[in-house]
């Protein structure tokens, strides 16, 4: 073997190694939004889900989303709301509680990193799924409260607008996650409003 074939074929199996630890680490980041995404595709939905906790928690139907809800996070606390995220989703302090008037903000995110990803739930993960006229069942210290969606907004991430808790003088919702998943590019904003029709 020549030393020029020597070289390339050195290369070639460099090359190999790196396109192989491309797409390894490719699927590791996004393997959790690829496994929402196929059972939401192949798996029934479920209309009847017992919630988690009922205490403070949430579930979407129509996602299949069932979570408890860690109340009185800062969202502007990077330690304080990571923690709560390996819980549940996180309820935005200073912003209302289902069934009062004002906004409840809920958060999660969907990861950058897949070694951090692995410490978080993937409960939000499909939320642009959700349409208008969707439900949104929240429960509150054993009381359940059925928000139906009025709007779907992706806006920069440095958007805090929707923070906002005494805008509203009805009960409203709102859900953020990162968008698109397992970045945080964008935020993803669904808007609920209650609905008097369970």
């Amino acid at each position: 073997m020549s030393i020029l074939e020597g070289k390339t074929n050195l290369l070639f199996k460099l090359g190999l190694i790196l396109f192989s630890t491309g797409i390894l680490l490719f699927f590791l980041s996004f393997y959790r939004v690829l496994w929402q995404e196929t059972k939401y595709i192949v798996l029934p939905k479920k209309q009847n889900i017992k919630p988690v906790d009922e205490e403070f928690g949430i579930v979407i139907p129509k996602i299949s989303a069932n979570a408890k809800v860690i109340e009185k996070v800062d969202p502007f606390n990077q330690k304080e709301y990571q923690w709560a995220l390996t819980k549940g989703v996180a309820h935005a302090k200073g912003t209302a509680y289902p069934g009062s008037a004002g906004n409840s903000f809920i958060f999660a995110h969907s990861s950058v990193d897949w070694y951090i990803a692995n410490q978080y739930n993937s409960v939000f993960y499909l939320l642009h799924k959700l349409e208008k006229g969707d439900k949104i069942e929240m429960y509150y210290k054993k009381k359940k409260y059925v928000y139906e969606v009025t709007a779907k907004k992706y806006v920069d991430a440095s958007d805090v607008s929707y923070l906002d808790p005494t805008s509203q003088s009805t009960s409203v919702l709102t859900l953020m996650t990162c968008w698109p998943p397992g970045t945080t590019y964008k935020r993803l904003i669904i808007q609920a409003k209650i609905s008097l029709d369970k």
